[in-house]
């Protein structure tokens, strides 16, 4: 079985907080772990409608909220009333193009040593830190010097 390690996850969640194991639930989970990248709640809903025309928006976006509060998916708001999930893995941080909405995961050891140093010169013990860039992507700049055609 693909993603065996986040079936198991989920499972043992679900058995912790008494909620019930269902086939919809790992329907979801098995899309969204495909799915790669970052996908807003709608384009993760049609694509689990098309594998199970009976699961409903609200049993996606429910289950949304129990991968996240299971650890097993991040919810990231990057543009004003869209919500989208990625997967949990290493730590990454994000440039986000407010044009086309292309998102760029990057690493940068620079900057994560930087941000300790600040925390530790000012006394914090950071738990956790989002950080994300906005701009334009390479594309749409030359879409904008080309001008309109």
């Amino acid at each position: 079985m693909a993603h065996e390690l986040e079936q198991k996850a989920l499972a043992s969640y679900l058995e912790d907080h008494n909620l019930k194991h269902t086939k919809q639930r790992e329907a979801i989970l098995e899309v969204f772990l495909n799915a790669h990248g970052h996908i807003t709640g709608e384009e993760l809903y049609q694509r689990v409608r098309e594998r199970n025309r009976n699961i409903g928006y609200t049993t996606v976006y429910r289950t949304m909220k129990l991968l996240c509060d299971a650890g097993l998916a991040i919810e990231r708001n990057f543009e004003e009333g869209v919500t989208r999930y990625e997967v949990e893995h290493k730590h990454h941080d994000h440039l986000v193009c407010v044009r086309c909405g292309k998102i760029v995961e990057f690493e940068c050891p620079t900057i994560e040593s930087e941000q300790n140093a600040i925390a530790k010169e000012h006394g914090f013990h950071l738990l956790r830190h989002r950080h994300e860039l906005y701009g334009h992507c390479p594309d749409c700049q030359e879409r904008e010097q080309r001008g309109p055609r």
